[in-house]
């Protein structure tokens, strides 16, 4: 998916607790060079990347802000909330708008597809040492021969809090 938007379904809370022939839809999509998945009724929209407004005193992987049809949202990239590293953006480079408590932004390398897995599709993670938190890994998404990493992307985003002028005209009403 190029930087096209794309309107999507409302949310749900996501569950690992799937049973065998319970099918659920996930948003695959890159970040260095692995594919990942979140459920997709977390998901609000899709957008390219555009005109980020830096935000100071901020963690590095909270890149700023948009303005998405009057709202001010955080924008947070993936791959340095993963420690992984930083990439330059290019046309690929999406905007992921999720539901968690407020509307977010993740940016991501690229969006793949929409997939479904059954319950019996979705394996345990593996574990991945004690000083290791993958606490937000869902499980690991099998699809033919690859294998997709499923994260709950409210887990993912836990801590991050930036203060928007929105925030502060609703906690003065």
């Amino acid at each position: 998916m190029n930087a096209t938007q794309t309107k999507l379904p409302a949310s749900g809370s996501t569950a690992a607790n799937q049973n065998d022939s319970v099918s659920r839809k996930y948003l695959t999509f890159h970040l260095a060079g692995e594919e990942y998945g979140i459920d997709i009724r977390m998901v609000r929209e899709i957008n390219g990347v555009s005109n980020i407004t830096p935000v100071p005193a901020m963690p590095d992987y909270v890149k700023g802000v948009i303005n998405l049809r009057g709202n001010v949202i955080p924008i947070i990239d993936l791959r340095l909330k993963f420690g992984m590293p930083e990439a330059e953006y290019n046309e690929e480079t999406c905007i992921i708008v999720v539901d968690v408590e407020r509307e977010v932004g993740v940016v991501v390398d690229s969006v793949s597809e929409v997939i479904d897995l059954k319950g019996a599709d979705i394996k345990p993670a593996p574990p991945m040492g004690a000083n290791v938190d993958n606490s937000y890994i869902v499980g690991m998404g099998s699809v033919g021969d690859s294998l997709k990493i499923l994260i709950d992307i409210e887990k993912a985003l836990v801590g991050v809090h930036v203060e928007c002028p929105d925030d502060e005209e609703a906690s003065e009403e």
